[in-house]
């Protein structure tokens, strides 16, 4: 993927996000546009911390199959290590991650970007790939930036 088209999703991630649309809609939409833009993205989808409990993340809006993990306790998972750390998760063999929640036998690599409410987990980003080794510094710096984006208008 050129930096062109890197550059090209980032303007149109930034420009749903400034849509002054609901929240619901914006993840929905950034959702679409990862999945129909970046190949190599399988299942792309957000987990939101959930009100009610402080150490759960719960699904959110995504693109894919049908998961299982609907809830996440915070610490399980690379969804949930990313959310107890607060750091972004690049794993580009999931066969290899001693902490990696199976959600389907396709997937071969994951990234999980955490999003921030002032300065606490609001959510994350959480991509998944069936390809190996996927996941580009190009492709992390992405995410992040778009998950940058989010947490201004939080």
């Amino acid at each position: 993927m050129s930096k062109t088209d890197l550059h090209s999703i980032r303007k149109h991630a930034f420009e749903i996000i400034e849509s002054n649309l609901p929240l619901n809609d914006i993840l929905t939409q950034i959702c679409v546009l990862l999945d129909q833009e970046v190949e190599v993205f399988d299942w792309t989808g957000f987990y939101l911390a959930d009100p009610n409990d402080e150490k759960m993340l719960i699904l959110g809006p995504y693109v894919g199959e049908p998961t299982d993990h609907t809830r996440i306790p915070f610490g399980t998972g690379i969804c949930g290590q990313a959310a107890e750390t607060l750091e972004t998760f690049v794993v580009q063999d999931v066969k290899s991650a001693d902490n990696y929640l199976a959600c389907s036998i396709h997937v071969e690599s994951e990234i999980v970007v955490p999003i921030l409410k002032k300065g606490a987990l609001f959510g994350e980003l959480d991509i998944d790939s069936h390809t190996k080794n996927a996941i580009s510094p190009e492709l992390t710096s992405l995410c992040e930036s778009i998950c940058r984006k989010l947490e201004t208008i939080l």
